[in-house]
């Protein structure tokens, strides 16, 4: 399940990279741009997820060890 965890926020990682490279940034809300831009804080916030899940089994592992 580890390996999965992490797999996933290397994708999440690099839809956010290329989510970065579409917006215009002289105009990021129009268009184009304004979806890259959404798309963008979706991925990040995988990315925060995944962290904060992989964290809370850590935690529960350690716990469930005492």
């Amino acid at each position: 399940m580890k390996v999965l965890y992490y797999i996933l926020i290397l994708i999440a990682l690099s839809i956010f990279i290329f989510n970065l490279f579409q917006v215009d940034w002289s105009n990021p809300i129009n268009g184009k741009s304004a979806v890259a831009v959404i798309c963008a804080i979706a991925s990040a916030s995988a990315v925060l997820l995944l962290t904060i899940l992989i964290l809370s089994k850590k935690i529960a592992e350690r716990l469930n060890k005492k």
